[in-house]
């Protein structure tokens, strides 16, 4: 299948991986978990332990373990630990979505951070970590008791501590991490349900997508009408902002991507959305205002909202050119990803300080208006990975097979 990439930037992907894993590695939390790292890579370690991070970072660890990374298998294994005690809870079920150093400061169910659950747990059984294989059955029987609606074809998004009462909203962002988390529990578990839950909640986005122009609306009542101007009165909402989100165009045409792949090719207009949402992107996000990089948000007519360059949306853009290149054979993705890439490695990556920045102004200087610090490498990680993989199975599954 063709790919954008070449020799030399293969080697310059293989390096740039590395040195995210190096950056992140101080993140252990002594008592348990891993800790937000601000600018400079420092552990905030007066600062909750987030659910989200943690995932995150043991499924990166993961990937650094099937990587040959030293240490990486220590890692997971921290973040497996905390994921069966620290931040689980075990009165009632679930995983806190905070801790201090008391105990749980928030405890609020929620199907984001619960869908990172799976994708750690997934990506630590292909490593063959101690525990994972238990917290995924765990975390698998959580989505299907509480999360997963079958009517609607998609998930819940938050619950209360004890899952008596369930937020009068509904959000696309849980619904599309939880996409990657079942493809993962797919290939992991080899249960074709989680596969086939996947599919049905892309392509309902993808109906929604279209009837707005290829502009996805995030926000949902409980009858899952759009809700159009949700946080108009805070449009930089770091996870529920007013708008479309440029980003998450460019991630759900990739996981489009990846279920077509997944599912045999046999969905065409799996295919054919995730083109229409990556133009629409690149029409209202890149270079939007005068300035080279993506803005973050745009009204619903496409014009920009907020101007702040986030590092995570060029991680997409660049994801997403890579899978329509190798789905397509199509050249102008190519272009794309080379485009996007010298721009992530002019602007975004820190040359000096490590990882990349979170966040840029309308002028990409470094800035922490949405973000502070630089949490986790997450994002930045996988646009080291996906451009060299297949878009099936999984990303530690294709690792563990020796696709790269």
């Amino acid at each position: 299948m063709p790919q954008p990439i070449g020799a030399i930037h293969l080697s310059e992907l293989e390096h740039e991986a590395r040195r995210l894993l190096r950056f992140a590695s101080a993140g252990r939390h002594p008592q348990g978990g891993f800790a937000w790292l601000d600018e400079q890579g420092r552990p905030q370690l007066d600062r909750d332990v987030e659910l989200w991070i943690t995932c995150r970072m043991t499924h990166a660890f993961a990937l650094g373990a099937l990587m040959g990374f030293p240490g990486a298998e220590a890692l997971v294994d921290h973040g497996v630990a905390a994921l069966t005690g620290r931040l689980r809870d075990e009165r009632y079920g679930g995983w806190y979505a905070a801790v201090g150093h008391d105990g749980p400061t928030v405890t609020h169910k929620g199907a984001y951070e619960h869908a990172f659950v799976v994708l750690a747990a997934c990506s630590a059984s292909v490593v063959q970590r101690p525990g994972a294989r238990a917290l995924l059955a765990d975390a698998l029987h959580l989505q299907d008791q509480r999360f997963w609606e079958e009517v609607p074809g998609a998930v819940v998004d938050v619950w209360n501590r004890d899952f008596t009462e369930l937020e009068d909203y509904r959000g696309a962002n849980a619904n599309m991490h939880t996409v990657e988390a079942y493809l993962a529990a797919a290939d992991v578990t080899r249960d074709p349900i989680w596969l086939g839950r996947a599919r049905r909640i892309v392509e309902r986005f993808l109906g929604v997508a279209r009837d707005h122009g290829w502009r996805l609306p995030e926000h949902f009542d409980t009858r899952w009408e759009p809700m159009l101007d949700h946080n108009r009165d805070e449009p930089a909402h770091p996870f529920r902002p007013y708008g479309a989100t440029v980003g998450h165009g460019f991630e759900w045409a990739r996981l489009a991507l990846h279920v077509w792949a997944a599912d045999g090719h046999t969905a065409p207009e799996l295919r054919h959305g995730a083109s229409a949402l990556f133009d629409r992107a690149v029409a209202d996000g890149w270079w939007a205002d005068g300035e080279p990089g993506f803005v973050y948000t745009t009204d619903w007519e496409g014009h920009p909202v907020v101007r702040s360059r986030l590092h995570w949306v060029a991680t997409e853009a660049i994801n997403a050119a890579a899978a329509l290149h190798l789905a397509t054979g199509d050249e102008q993705y190519g272009v794309w990803y080379r485009t996007w890439w010298d721009y992530a490695t002019r602007f975004l990556v820190d040359h000096e300080g490590g990882s990349w920045h979170h966040e840029l102004d309308a002028r990409n200087r470094p800035a922490a208006s949405v973000w502070s610090g630089k949490p986790d490498i997450y994002h930045a990680l996988q646009a080291t990975l996906v451009p060299r993989l297949p878009l099936a199975p999984c990303l530690a599954r294709a690792m563990a097979r020796g696709s790269t």
